[in-house]
């Protein structure tokens, strides 16, 4: 059997190539681009390399991207009065805060300040209430996109039984819910699972987003099974890891992400599809649907 790398560095460059034109199309329209605010507050430097990398991304494809870097001792008070003026501001369509937030803000009453319509992280209650009655909405763009990803290559969804490792709110749960709204048959394991072994080695699509450097391997996984790796940590040796234990799960595999290369770069051409889904909601135009999967 013949392992197809799921190369997300490369079809996010693709997916950019998408957007330029997109984007012009709607400047010719509209008379501005789509406008994205990334707030970044503190300077932590995993999230300085994460911001600077969406910044680029929106450069690149001509999304307005003011830098809106805040100091660590920002006030609740300021940081919320900033949301509130960028929930008015007509030039920004898409508002995301960098996470974590330096101690002693509160993460929820930030993320649930942003208006549910230029929430393009999808976090917001409202965002994900839609996305659990199926309603068209903007949702997370990790798990959108995994399904782009497998798409793209022409993985089927449909009928399959997915396993997700794993129920955060950023990937784990939105995970299972889009793949069950792709009629996939969904089990959603995590730290308590008894028997996981079992459960992943059922599994025709297995997404580790568990946190656990390297804890999925061969034992996990039946021949055949897509492996998506949303997990990066750093190993002893310095570099990046996923959650999956690439050299042993590979030749098992009929298509797996590496780390890094895989997941990351989905993240943030969706990121970018979200901003401008957001911007075709607010300028009454027909709404973008999800990329167009070929």
């Amino acid at each position: 059997m013949s392992t197809v790398v799921l190369n997300g560095r490369e079809l996010s460059q693709t997916l950019l190539e998408e957007q330029k034109e997109q984007v012009a199309e709607l400047v010719r329209k509209k008379g501005r681009p789509p406008g994205l605010a990334v707030v970044l507050v503190g300077q932590d430097p995993a999230s300085e390399t994460y911001v600077r990398n969406k910044r680029a991304a929106c450069k690149k494809v001509g999304i307005h991207a003011p830098d809106i870097n805040l100091d660590p001792d920002v006030s609740r008070e300021k940081l919320l009065g900033l949301i509130d003026d960028l929930n008015r501001d007509p030039a920004i369509d898409g508002i995301l805060v960098q996470l974590p937030l330096p101690a002693g803000l509160d993460k929820d009453a930030v993320l649930f300040r942003i208006d549910p319509s230029k929430d393009v992280d999808g976090f917001h209650p409202v965002n994900v209430g839609k996305m659990v009655i199926g309603l068209d909405t903007l949702t997370p763009c990790t798990p959108t996109g995994i399904l782009t990803l497998l798409d793209r290559n022409g993985v089927s969804i449909s009928g399959k039984h997915a396993v997700v490792l794993g129920r955060s709110l950023i990937v784990g749960k939105p995970m299972a819910l889009l793949l069950l709204s792709r009629d996939a048959t969904v089990t959603v394991c995590h730290s308590r699972t008894a028997r996981l072994q079992e459960e992943t080695r059922r599994a025709d699509i297995v997404v580790a987003a568990m946190g656990k450097p390297r804890m999925v391997n061969a034992d996990y996984i039946k021949p055949g099974a897509v492996v998506i790796d949303v997990g990066i940590s750093r190993g002893e040796d310095g570099k990046l890891v996923g959650d999956v234990d690439y050299p042993s799960v590979f030749p098992l595999a009929s298509a797996i992400t590496p780390v890094p290369g895989g997941v990351g770069p989905m993240t943030i051409a969706t990121l970018l599809d979200n901003t401008i889904r957001a911007f075709c909601f607010r300028e009454g135009l027909p709404l973008q649907p999800p990329r167009k999967h070929t």
